[in-house]
């Protein structure tokens, strides 16, 4: 029988600025990894996927 990797993350998004008058919104992304109860801090959307990306592709 085959083993199934799972890789599992959690992803919270939380404001850390707003300019009104560009209403323009700075973000913190904290990723977890839940296999490795690993933790980290992006402050891009394309940033966490490379991170997530990057933890399924070495399964």
């Amino acid at each position: 029988m085959e083993s199934k990797q799972i890789s599992s993350f959690i992803v919270r998004f939380q404001v850390t600025d707003f300019n009104e008058e560009s209403n323009e919104k700075q973000w913190r992304i904290k990723v977890t990894h839940v296999q490795e109860d690993n933790e980290n801090l992006f402050n891009t959307i394309e940033d966490a996927m490379q991170f997530m990306k990057k933890r399924v592709e070495d399964l």
